[in-house]
C-alpha cells in the first residue's frame, strides 16, 4: 500500500490555522528536540518534537519556530544550526538557514547564533507569548531571559509581551483531528505492524526467547521503512504477559504458554500500537481459549461503540459489562453484575482504560473531557485504541489454579468516520481458530 508523506502546503495550512487562533499581538515560539546523550559521546537516536514537526517538517534537533501573525517581513521565522563542512563530514548534512527557507516554505531562517540577537527584536511590542508548557524549564526560562532583553530597553521604547500563554490546548486539538494525509500514513503504520504481529506468530514455534519475538517484529518494521518502533515492545510470555508494561522481552518461552506483544511501529512520525496474544504451542488450552474468547467479545463490542455521537468512553463501560458478566459466568467473580462494577471488583482483573488517542505519540494529545467535566462525543478524525484484556496473576489464590498465569490483550487502531469507524489493524488476525491457522500454516 503507497502513501504520500505530508506536504509542504500541509504543514503551511497548520501554521495558519494555529495563528488565527492566537490572540491579537502574539506570537508563538515552538523548540524542537534536542539531541540527547546515551553514554560517553553516544547519543540516543533522534526523534524530532511531534509538535514542532507538525508545524514545520523539519527533522533537525537545535531548532526554534517563531509564527508572527500578520508580520510583514513575513509570518514563519526559523532558527537552526549553521552549515559546518566538518561536522556534516562527521555527522551527517545540515540544511542551515538556506536550505531551510529554501525548502521549508520559511519566511524567514536565521542561525542559530542570532537568536540572542533577533528574538527580543521579535518580541518587542508583542503582547503576548505563546509557548508549549509545562515541559522544558530550561526552554521556559530562556524565553524569560528574551523578555527581560526587551524590558532592559524600556528606556528606548521597547515594550515587552505581559503575558506567557500556554500553547499546547490549542496544539493539541489541532493534533486530535487527523487529516485525509495523516490517516493515510496511519493506515500504512497499521498495515506494517500488522505484518509484523504475523511475522511473529508465524515463526514462534522455533523461538526460545521472548527477543526473538521482537527481533522478528523490528525486522518486519525496518524491512518496510519504519526504523523505529513507536515504543519499547512488550512481549510478555506465560506470567509476563499478567505485567501490563513488560519490557524485559528476555524470558525462555514455554510451549504451553500464552505469549502478549504489544508492539508498533513508526511510520514519519505516525504511530501503530496492536496488541495481539496467541500461543506459543499454535494452539489454545482450553482454559486460554475461554478468557481469550471472552476478551475478544468485549474488544468487538466496544469497537461497535465507536462512532459519532458516542463519548469516549462507552467503549471502556462496553468492556467493564462484558467482562464482569463473562467473569461472573465462570466463576472468577461472585456477586451482582452491577455491584461488581461498581465496587470496581474487575479491577483484580482489568486494571487499566480501553483507549487512548493515537497518532503522532503513541498516547497522543486532545482532551478526554469537556470544560464541564463531560466525556467528549467522538468526530471524524479521532484515532484511538481498543485494548480490552485480562490477567490473571500466578499469585492469585481467589482462583482455581487452572486460571492462573493468564494474560490476554487484543488492541486494534482506529479512527472515527462519518459514518462509524475505520480500522486500522485488520490485517492481523484475532479469531482464535485464524490464529491457529496461521500458526500452523508454515
Amino acid at each position: 500500500m503507497s502513501y504520500i508523506p505530508i506536504t509542504q502546503e500541509e504543514f503551511a495550512l497548520r501554521r495558519h490555522r494555529l495563528m488565527a487562533q492566537l490572540e491579537p499581538g502574539s506570537l508563538a515560539i515552538i523548540p524542537s528536540a534536542t539531541e540527547r546523550l546515551r553514554n560517553s559521546d553516544v547519543e540516543y537516536p533522534f526523534r524530532q518534537d511531534s509538535t514542532f514537526f507538525y508545524f514545520t517538517g523539519f527533522h533537525e534537533p537545535d531548532a526554534l519556530a517563531v509564527l508572527v501573525p500578520g508580520r510583514p517581513d513575513g509570518e514563519f521565522v526559523l532558527f537552526c544550526r549553521e552549515r559546518d563542512r566538518e561536522m556534516e563530514i562527521w555527522n551527517g548534512y545540515r540544511m542551515g538557514p538556506e536550505g531551510v527557507q529554501a525548502h521549508l516554505g520559511v519566511d524567514e531562517a536565521h542561525s542559530n547564533e542570532e537568536l540572542d540577537e533577533l528574538l527580543p527584536a521579535l518580541l518587542d511590542g508583542c503582547r503576548q507569548v505563546y509557548l508549549p508548557m509545562g515541559h522544558d524549564s530550561g526552554f521556559e526560562a530562556q524565553v524569560m531571559a528574551w523578555i527581560e532583553a526587551v524590558r532592559a530597553q524600556a528606556r528606548r521604547g521597547a515594550k515587552a509581551p505581559e503575558t506567557l500563554m500556554n500553547l499546547n490546548p490549542i496544539t493539541n486539538e489541532m493534533r486530535l483531528y487527523k487529516s485525509d494525509a495523516e490517516a493515510a500514513l496511519m493506515r500504512r503504520s497499521g498495515v506494517v505492524a500488522a505484518e509484523a504481529h504475523k511475522r511473529a506468530m508465524r515463526v514462534a514455534h522455533r523461538a526460545t526467547h521472548e527477543y526473538q519475538l521482537e527481533a522478528e517484529i523490528n525486522h518486519e518494521f525496518a524491512w518496510h521503512g519504519a526504523r523505529l518502533p513507536a515504543y519499547s515492545a512488550i512481549v510478555g510470555g506465560g506470567a509476563n504477559a499478567c505485567v501490563l508494561h513488560y519490557t524485559e522481552n528476555n524470558a525462555p518461552l514455554q510451549s504451553g504458554d500464552l505469549v502478549l506483544i504489544d508492539a508498533g511501529c513508526e511510520l514519519d512520525y505516525y504511530a501503530a500500537d496492536i496488541t495481539r496474544t496467541f500461543p506459543v504451542s499454535g494452539r489454545f488450552s482450553a482454559e486460554q481459549r475461554t478468557l481469550y474468547e471472552l476478551v475478544l467479545r468485549a474488544h468487538e463490542a466496544a469497537l461497535a461503540q465507536v462512532k459519532p455521537g458516542n463519548h469516549f468512553n462507552q467503549p471502556h463501560e462496553t468492556v467493564l459489562q462484558v467482562l464482569t458478566e463473562g467473569l461472573v459466568e465462570l466463576g472468577l467473580l461472585q456477586g451482582e453484575v452491577a455491584e461488581l462494577i461498581s465496587s470496581e471488583a474487575y479491577k483484580d482483573f482489568f486494571m487499566h482504560r480501553t483507549s487512548h488517542w493515537l497518532g503522532m505519540d503513541v498516547h497522543d494529545v486532545g482532551r478526554y473531557k469537556t470544560d464541564d467535566g463531560a466525556w467528549r462525543e467522538f468526530e471524524a478524525g479521532m484515532c484511538l485504541t481498543i485494548e480490552p484484556g485480562l490477567y490473571i496473576a500466578p499469585d492469585n489464590e481467589s482462583v482455581d489454579e487452572r486460571w492462573r498465569g493468564i494474560g490476554i490483550r487484543i488492541e486494534d487502531d482506529v479512527m472515527v468516520t462519518i459514518d462509524g469507524h475505520e480500522n486500522f489493524s485488520l490485517g492481523v488476525p484475532k479469531d482464535p481458530d485464524e490464529i491457529e491457522r496461521l500458526m500452523q500454516d508454515v
